[in-house]
């Protein structure tokens, strides 16, 4: 079976388990297993995620949070691809900052929010500080683990040539890291933009998509609006992961076939 047959029978069985889980609760509804007023109609809430995209409200709520989103995953792939080459290259630096990394790790983004509000006025760097903090971590381990993963033949080889330091980084330990640095990105995508979300909804504001779900949880057919609202989310991160797959398995076909080789 071919990669791309393996990825098509992936997909099948993703729209089958999310097609029997929506006739399970659509049944489920209807018979009053499940109390509609508590928790709408799976029909209702797509039929309800299908108009908001004529919303204009909702559509620019959609774009900030992705601007946010994307701001805030830029800037932790360059603090983690940097913070992860620095520690990951120098022992010295890595036994000094290895504590601190450990204890900071652990904790969890969104207890940071009343913090990043107490210190920041403006929403978007509120947000965009917690993102930053959250994102980093996956990008800054694969890079670290990326490096140590790099061959040090090839590098022992380079040097025999008489390539220095710098050259050997450039020329060997970034390309043989570069296929894990763009697995860190993919999951720090997803992280970022739930704890995007999660900022808008905890911290306020005017705009994002977390915004509008507190916005619409005091108003008429709050359930449904909510819902349709977490469906759009999910979808979006669907989407952006499902993009970051794609990117990396053209940009790193090499990569991809020596580990099913191995």
């Amino acid at each position: 079976m071919t990669g791309r047959d393996l990825l098509g029978n992936r997909l099948l069985c993703g729209a089958v388990g999310v097609a029997g889980l929506f006739c399970l609760l659509e049944a489920s509804g209807r018979t009053g297993f499940i109390d509609p007023d508590a928790f709408p109609l799976p029909s209702t809430v797509l039929s309800r995620a299908v108009l908001m995209t004529n919303d204009g409200e909702f559509v620019a709520d959609i774009a900030s949070t992705m601007v946010v989103w994307a701001v805030g995953l830029l800037i932790a792939t360059v603090v983690g691809v940097c913070a992860g080459f620095l520690l990951g290259t120098v022992p010295f630096m890595e036994r000094s900052f290895r504590p601190i990394m450990e204890f900071l790790r652990p904790v969890p983004s969104v207890a940071l929010i009343p913090l990043a509000l107490s210190l920041f006025s403006d929403k978007f760097d509120m947000k965009v500080t917690v993102i930053v903090y959250a994102a980093t971590w996956p990008i800054l381990i694969n890079t670290m683990y990326g490096l140590k993963d790099v061959d040090p033949l090839a590098k022992e080889t380079l040097r025999s040539f008489g390539f220095g330091r710098s050259a050997v980084l450039w020329r060997v330990s970034l390309p043989s890291t570069a296929p894990f640095i763009a697995t860190g990105v993919r999951l720090a995508s997803a992280i970022a933009l739930i704890v995007g979300i999660s900022a808008e909804l905890l911290g306020g504001g005017l705009d994002g998509i977390g915004s509008y779900v507190l916005q619409s949880s005091t108003g008429l057919n709050a359930m449904e609006y909510i819902v349709a609202a977490a469906l759009w989310a999910g979808v979006i991160g669907l989407v952006t992961n499902g993009l970051f797959v794609l990117a990396e398995r053209r940009a790193f076909r090499w990569h991809t076939a020596r580990t099913e080789v191995v």
